[in-house]
């Protein structure tokens, strides 16, 4: 067995060193090339009316509640006091949290105030936003978690 010298220590550490600034290269590459770029013009006039939204939906009372059994999703959308809501222009839209390759906007049955989808949902964390409107047209938007059990 021969002796290890500095030149191959140095190569070696040079090495690992050159392995890692070139995968951070890389990644810092892919975040760049891969950035939408601006998304408001104005955050201030951006977050009052995100503020002005909030307001508005808070007011209605209205909660969304999942259920998924037998390959149908239920959503039952109810008002204060757990009336159920005039919902008008109901969609949502279903994915992972992690990835959009599963995303899908199912067409939704009325019955009620509960939406009926088929959708097959595998085992696992779903995300839904949901999107609907109030009779007097206030926006309703919220994001709910799914969790399918086997």
């Amino acid at each position: 067995m021969s002796e290890i010298t500095g030149g191959q220590v140095f190569a070696v550490t040079a090495g690992a060193f050159a392995v890692i600034i070139g995968v951070n290269l890389t990644m810092a590459w892919k975040a760049v090339s891969t950035f939408p770029g601006l998304e408001v013009t104005n955050s201030y006039v951006a977050s009052q009316e995100f503020d002005r939204k909030r307001a508005a939906q808070e007011a209605l009372g209205w909660k969304a509640v999942p259920r998924y059994e037998n390959g149908v999703l239920t959503i039952a959308m109810t008002g204060a006091g757990g009336v159920p809501a005039a919902v008008e222009g109901f969609s949502a839209m279903i994915g992972r949290t992690t990835e959009r390759q599963h995303d899908v906007e199912p067409e939704f049955a009325a019955e009620g105030s509960r939406f009926l989808a088929r959708v097959v949902l595998t085992k696992g964390r779903w995300e839904i936003r949901v999107s609907a409107q109030a009779a007097d047209g206030t926006p309703f938007e919220q994001r709910l978690i799914l969790t399918v059990r086997g």
